[in-house]
This record gives structure tokens, sequence and C-alpha cells, in this order.
């Protein structure tokens, strides 16, 4: 169930095909007539290879009723995965009965350590925040080191040009331009060409704030120091941790599966970009002669 995008439609199809499970795929009412064109394609070419048309289903009733009672078809559903804004993912987690694994939203932070290369950071954050504003892996939050303050922050400001930032008294100490946070602003996935920015005292507080504001989706921390990125790694509670790598890279594309059906920001029975694999299960055959316990 997804909204908006008609290329969800052959991804998701092609992914189940692959893994040998039928799609049932309900879009939004602003992509309908998209989705119904790539629907028919796909339900031609099944049909032309001597497969189930209806290995692809696509509901096109596309009221909110008939979402909620798509989310309820246990029996006819085995999983369902939700693809979509904040309302979407509530009404899934209000309204399901079928299993379902949340493609959650992408709060991703930037941390930039004590160590960091300050030129590899500006590049980093810059990507993560820019090269794709609107996808839940770019990055929302950038978190920086006191030690380093003082030199990164009138540097990545000016090469975010075009981007909102707004931060916490000790960043805007740094750089006036940077307008002031509110508390919601900490937590929220902008979406857009907007970004907070905090300064911490540590790596533990950089730790706290990361956990305690984002969205378990992808995390990132530039440093040089080893010992700091282990610990980012191991203590961030994320399906993503990069050490010196911008947050773009969390794409089941970049990861070498191929298409994605959706990245999970829960835990079980998928975490992170979900492809052919996390698509499958498995099924125990034992043969035996007699054998009995």
């Amino acid at each position: 169930i997804y909204e908006n995008r008609p290329n969800v439609t052959s991804d998701a199809f092609g992914l189940c095909l692959k893994s040998g499970n039928a799609a049932l795929l309900r879009g939004s009412s602003a992509a309908i007539s998209s989705n119904r064109a790539v629907a028919r394609a796909l339900r031609e070419g099944v049909a032309k290879a001597g497969l189930p048309e209806d290995a692809l289903v696509l509901v096109e009733d596309t009221s909110r009723q008939a979402a909620v009672d798509f989310m309820r078809l246990r029996g006819s559903i085995d999983l369902l995965i939700p693809r979509g804004g904040h309302s979407l993912i509530a009404a899934v987690l209000d309204n399901a009965t079928v299993p379902f694994v949340i493609d959650g939203d992408g709060n991703c932070h930037v941390y930039v350590d004590a160590s960091a290369d300050l030129e590899m950071a500006v590049a980093i954050v810059v990507n993560a925040k820019t090269q794709r504003p609107s996808v839940c892996n770019a990055a929302e939050s950038l978190v920086v080191h006191e030690a380093v303050a003082d030199a990164f922050l009138p540097v990545v400001v000016r090469a975010l040009a075009g981007v909102e930032l707004v931060g916490d008294e000790r960043s805007r100490a740094v750089v006036a331009s940077i307008g002031p946070a509110t508390d919601a602003d900490w937590s929220t996935e902008f979406l857009g060409l907007k970004m907070s920015v905090a300064v911490v005292d540590s790596l533990d507080a950089a730790i706290s704030h990361v956990n305690r504001h984002g969205s378990g989706h992808s995390e990132a921390i530039v440093t040089a120091d080893l010992a700091s990125a282990s610990r980012f790694t191991r203590e961030v509670d994320a399906a993503a941790v990069l050490v010196n790598a911008s947050t773009r890279f969390v794409d089941g594309e970049r990861f070498g599966f191929g298409a994605e059906i959706g990245i999970s920001t829960q835990k079980l029975h998928a975490r992170g970009p979900m492809g052919l694999r996390e698509l499958t299960t498995t099924r125990y055959v034992v043969m035996g002669e007699g054998h009995i316990v």
C-alpha cells in the first residue's frame, strides 16, 4: 500500500514475482491512472509468459475505507508493506490486522566528530542533505562536536546555500544566520531543503541525541577515530549506521539488492533495505524412514 509513486507498482511486482509471491497493490488516487497503465502492461506480460495474470492485482478503489479494508484482509494477505507519509503509517498502526513491516520515517543524522576530516565532512553533509532531499535516506539533522564547531559550521553553512538551517543556541552562537529550532524540529523528517543543527560536548552526547530524535533509519558519523566509529556503530539504534559515508548510500540498489520493496525501520522480521531475501520464508522438509520421537 503506497502513495503517489507509480514506479512502486513495477518495482514491488518485480520483486514479488521473482520471490514467488503474488502482489496485491493499492496505490493512491493521485497516481491511479499511471498505476492502471503500468499494471495493465505487466499483466499482459505475465500472461504472455504463461503465468496467471492475477499474480498482480491492482486495487482501483482509492477511498480511505478501501484502504482500511485492505489492511484487514487476513487470510488473503501474508504481509502488508506501507510506503508513504505519517498519515498512511498511522492508519496502518491503527487499523491493520494483517502482519506488517513499517517502511518508516527517515529522520537521519550526520554526526561530525572531534577527529573528523572537515573537508570530507562538508562533502558528506552536502550530499546527504541536498542530493535528493525528498527521500527517506536524506539527512535531516546535523550534529557537531564542540571541538570542531567553530571551524566547521561556517564552512558547511556556506556549502549548504539554499538550505534553511535551524539550530540550538550553541550553533547559532557560531553562525548567526542559523535560525532557532523548535522542539519539534529535532524529530522532524523535513523532506525538503531544511536541516536542524546541534552542537554537542561529546560522543556520548551525540549518541544520546541521535537515539532520542532519530527514527531508526540511517545514521552517519564522520570521524578519523576508530574507537569513536566503533562505539557509534555499536550504540546507535538504527537499521543502518555509516562511517565516513553519506546516508544516501542506504538503498537496496546501492547495497546490491536490485530494486527494494522498502526500508524497514522495525527490528523483525526485516530491518533496513528489503529485497528478494526479505520476501521469502523458510520451509523445513523432513524426509524419514519411519523415524519417530
